[in-house]
């Protein structure tokens, strides 16, 4: 598990993440090979899973957007929340792929990022993302991974990682 930076009690009053546009919206958690496995063994309906290798949003009871199909919309608690994705413990952090970088980046919808953005707690946050992304056996996981790398728009770039390429 990766320690969060933003609250419980954040998450659970922020209505932002967890819901996306369109079904196959970028934003979608991607899954590690192994978490595919760890979902099916769970008894998590195949359904749940999309070709492309990302939770497959569902449409909304009222027909306008997509939700993650393990959200409780009254609690907004995820159903996975003890062994949910990689993605979804790095939230609002993201890895992102830019001009054949890796780059860590950050979500600036996200309301407790926008106050927390220059602050020590944030910068000593990074550093600890810096240090656990560019460990081996993470470059081992984004190089055997390679589609939890994604473009996403609209982010804070970060720091520039080291490749997976660079596993030493």
């Amino acid at each position: 598990m990766i320690k969060q930076f933003v609250t419980e009690e954040a998450c659970l009053r922020c209505q932002g993440c967890c819901r996306f546009s369109h079904q196959d919206s970028v934003w979608s958690p991607c899954l590690l090979e192994e978490e595919i496995q760890v979902l099916l063994d769970k008894n998590i309906p195949p359904a749940c899973i999309s070709l492309e290798k990302r939770i497959a949003p569902i449409l909304e009871s009222n027909g306008e957007g997509f939700i993650c199909p393990f959200l409780n919309k009254e609690s907004n608690k995820c159903a996975i929340y003890d062994f949910r994705p990689f993605e979804c413990q790095l939230y609002p952090f993201l890895l992102n792929l830019r001009h054949n970088k890796v780059l860590l980046t950050v979500d600036l919808h996200c309301p407790y990022i926008k106050e927390k953005l220059n602050t020590p707690e944030f910068k000593e946050y990074v550093r600890h993302l810096a240090l656990f992304l560019n460990s081996a056996k993470q470059k081992r996981t984004l190089k055997d991974n390679p589609q939890i790398l994604a473009a996403y728009e609209e982010v804070l770039e970060i720091i520039e990682l080291e490749g997976p390429d660079e596993i030493k």
